[in-house]
């Protein structure tokens, strides 16, 4: 059939020779109506029938020609690739990245006791005085991400220098 350079068939030019093909075929359909006897049966000028079977070959052909490029254009379209490998896929927060202000105030308050996470949730349990977080879960989640606390709640050596860092921050401010 069509092949291309690497010996597969040409999809497109297959669908342009269909399309061309029928148009050969409507034309030729055409041709063998006799316009006058159909005309007379159904009680309409022949010569005004005429006009109206060559304006609708001249259509048909018009259309049979585009049709093929247009079908080829939708079907072959752009050809979609798979979606390549996030390269960034297992990149995450560095553990020794500088906490910000509402991480810094959550690891002090779990340090201090202030604050506790309820086991095996990402709840945060409040007591005393001082408010809550505004993004409990959210905090949560960060500081899990960042090894900075445990999976039971606690502070891990890498959030206890992290909230070292926060303060130190701090201080120069």
């Amino acid at each position: 059939m069509f092949e291309d350079e690497s010996g597969k068939e040409n999809f497109e030019d297959l669908l342009r020779s269909v399309a061309q093909e029928l148009g050969r075929s409507v034309e030729r359909a055409l041709d063998r109506v006799d316009i006058d006897e159909v005309a007379d049966s159904i009680g309409v000028d022949p010569a005004a029938a005429s006009d109206w079977v060559e304006q609708a070959g001249n259509w048909l052909r018009s259309y049979a020609q585009n049709v093929g490029d247009e079908v080829a254009r939708r079907v072959g379209g752009p050809k979609l690739t798979p979606p390549m490998e996030d390269p960034l896929r297992s990149a995450s927060p560095h553990p020794m990245d500088p906490p910000t202000e509402e991480q810094g105030r959550a690891l002090a308050a779990l340090d201090s006791g202030r604050w506790a996470i309820e086991p095996g949730t990402d709840a945060v349990a409040a007591s005393g005085d001082g408010p809550g977080p505004s993004d409990a879960l959210g905090v949560v989640r960060e500081l899990r991400v960042r090894d900075w606390i445990s999976a039971e709640g606690e502070i891990t050596v890498v959030g206890r220098s992290a909230l070292s860092r926060w303060l130190q921050s701090a201080k120069r401010r």
